[in-house]
């Protein structure tokens, strides 16, 4: 029992000097310390947490491409849609024209 207890203890060692060693203990402290020290705690400390760890600046190149996508894929919808409507006007005409051949 106490041989297991040992190596469970060095792997935890062993993964708590790997934080330590990647600085990721300290990035926690620091934005664990930030939100304790905020005056109106935030509703989403997750967020709060995310932005700090600067996760939220990571995902904005994300944003960034999908609004530019989202803008390109609008302007095609609206080239689309005039096109679709000039063709029914046309195809409107082209329908009256067979059912009328000999306008007055």
């Amino acid at each position: 029992m106490m041989a297991h207890y040992r190596a469970s203890e060095s792997k935890r060692e062993q993964f708590r000097r790997y934080l330590e060693k990647a600085g990721v203990l300290d990035s926690l402290t620091n934005v664990l310390v930030a939100l304790y020290e905020e005056r109106e705690k935030p509703n989403n400390a997750l967020d709060f947490i995310k932005h700090h760890l600067g996760i939220a600046g990571l995902e904005s190149d994300d944003v960034d491409n999908l609004r530019l996508e989202l803008n390109d894929l609008q302007h095609k919808y609206e080239q689309l849609m005039e096109e679709n409507k000039d063709l029914k006007n046309r195809l409107l005409q082209y329908e009256s024209a067979q059912e009328d051949p000999n306008p007055e």
